[in-house]
């Protein structure tokens, strides 16, 4: 729900939806798990809308943030890597960083000096100690199945057992690895171009050893998919204990209290077959789903259903399940057809309830990944799948990350009922670094209230700034300036004509979480 985003300060951290945590909004230009909540502002501008409606987003359904729940923060600290960690390999003989040739497609060599994209590896985890390395280019490191075999490549682009691997790291030093293949042998840098699987003895751990390596972790992801496939058979007693544990009756209660109406609730493409989702995903959310109708309908709330992680992914951020940060939804149209299938899911099971207000066909597809046509495509099926069992349900669409603000105008403009959906963050840019306190207020009531003015139009479609936070690039902000800096954006985002959602209900960081900014003063409805 967006309420509050458990992974959003991942956005992106974000939701069961979807848990954030600011490191993870990298996604949210990068941050991010599943299923947060939500706050939607008073509506006003060209077009009456039924009520106005300020929304929360609740990260609660989709997945929550690795760090916000004690037992997920274990995942980090406890477990081996998760999916989608990225390694690096530098050669202590060669003293130089592994790499996939071409960035995939050939052989793996030892001899760059240093390491960016070519030379970093994307786990997919198999086990606790076995891991699958996928390269730049979407291969997999495997074994050649030519000459010897134990020529180490990147060609398959679906791993099998000769791409799975061990990393047995040093007692003394994590940092020290060796890599063991289903050979049995270990991977050494023979040469500067010739990388096999075929190192058959002890080690001293010495420098003097071609089948060491110096292991980097550059990056990782913190995603429903990290938390369930990293906990194996504990996943759905963990998933559970969070669905149960973290939106409750209460906080839907609360929210009733103030001057907000409505959730925005994110959900994984998997709730359309729980109770037995394809794994990792475990079954549960969509129980928790109805529960929230069940809630909203008791305390007269309104509810966004917001499709968050389609299938593939849409932008490779862990809010949207990525297993390793790759974008394939939409690169193939089957994805498109069961992200459709879900829509229609949803919208039967929900059309006849008092409190749906709308469904999000999709959050944040990113621009360098889903073309705009494959969008509208997509756009217009899910539009038409909702509208199978209901005309009175909004239909939001969200524009796409790094993509023209305008581009869904003329589109929208002609499908009744439509939204376009907008994310407005005084963060994951450069652009923010080093801005004071009222330079951020600036910016908002300056350039973001510009561009809502380019969205807002008198017969084109509503427009929801469907996530914002109180939250900037600061250091050692005052109560007050954090106070003056969320006025600033209520009163700017006030204007959209669909309402707003703050991210999230609930949150580790503080500032992320509207509960705690409106109990403890910082925001005032």
């Amino acid at each position: 729900m967006t309420f509050g985003q458990y992974m959003r300060p991942s956005k992106r951290h974000m939701p069961v939806s979807e848990y954030v945590t600011p490191e993870a909004f990298e996604k949210y230009r990068s941050l991010g798990v599943e299923m947060p909540w939500r706050a939607t502002a008073s509506a006003n501008g060209f077009r009456s809308f039924p009520c106005s409606h300020v929304f929360l987003f609740l990260p609660w359904l989709q997945g929550p943030p690795l760090l916000a729940h004690s037992r997920l923060s274990t995942l980090e600290d406890g477990l081996s890597p998760r999916d989608g960690t990225q390694l690096q390999f530098k050669s202590v003989t060669q003293q130089m960083y592994l790499c996939a040739e071409s960035g995939g497609g050939t052989i793996i060599v030892a001899n760059r000096s240093s390491a960016s994209g070519w030379e970093t590896f994307k786990l997919w985890r198999i086990t606790e100690s076995t891991f699958q390395f996928r390269v730049f280019n979407g291969q997999f490191v495997g074994l050649s199945d030519q000459g010897n075999g134990v020529d180490v490549v990147a060609v398959s682009t679906s791993p099998g057992e000769s791409e799975t691997f061990q990393i047995v790291v040093n007692a003394n030093d994590s940092s020290r690895v060796r890599i063991k293949s289903t050979n049995g042998w270990f991977l050494q840098a023979k040469s500067d171009v010739l990388v096999t699987a075929d190192y058959r003895e002890s080690t001293t751990w010495g420098d003097d050893d071609p089948s060491v390596f110096l292991m980097t972790k550059v990056g990782m992801l913190q995603g429903e998919f990290q938390v369930t496939n990293g906990y194996g058979t504990e996943a759905a007693a963990v998933m559970t204990e969070h669905w149960n544990t973290f939106i409750t009756e209460d906080d839907f209660k609360f929210i009733s209290g103030t001057e907000l109406n409505a959730v925005r609730i994110p959900v994984g493409w998997w709730i359309a077959s729980d109770p037995n989702p394809p794994s990792p995903f475990v079954g549960g959310s969509l129980g928790a789903l109805d529960n929230a109708f069940t809630w909203a309908d008791k305390y007269n709330l309104k509810v966004i259903i917001d499709l968050h992680a389609a299938p593939g992914s849409q932008n490779g951020y862990e809010h949207s399940a990525s297993r390793d940060g790759s974008i394939e939804w939409g690169t193939t149209d089957s994805t498109i057809d069961q992200t459709v299938a879900v829509i229609e899911f949803l919208a039967a099971r929900y059309a006849q309830r008092q409190s749906l207000l709308a469904v999000e066909l999709l959050n944040e597809p990113r621009a360098s990944g889903v073309p705009l046509d494959t969008l509208k495509n997509y756009y217009r099926a899910g539009y038409d799948a909702v509208r199978k069992h209901t005309t009175g349900a909004y239909v939001i669409m969200s524009n796409r990350l790094s993509g023209s603000n305008t581009e869904l105008l003329q589109f929208a403009s002609g499908l009744s009922r439509s939204v376009v959906d907008v994310h407005y963050y005084n963060l994951f840019s450069d652009i923010f670094n080093g801005m004071t306190v009222q330079q951020n207020i600036d910016y908002v009531n300056n350039n973001r209230s510009s561009e809502l003015n380019t969205v807002i139009t008198a017969n084109g479609p509503l427009v929801f700034v469907g996530e914002w936070v109180a939250e900037w690039a600061v250091s050692g902000a005052s109560k007050e300036d954090y106070q003056r800096f969320a006025q600033a954006q209520l009163d700017v985002y006030g204007r959209a004509t669909f309402g707003w959602a703050y991210w999230t209900l609930k949150n580790v960081e503080n500032h992320w979480s509207l509960r705690w900014m409106i109990d403890n003063g910082y925001i005032s409805l």
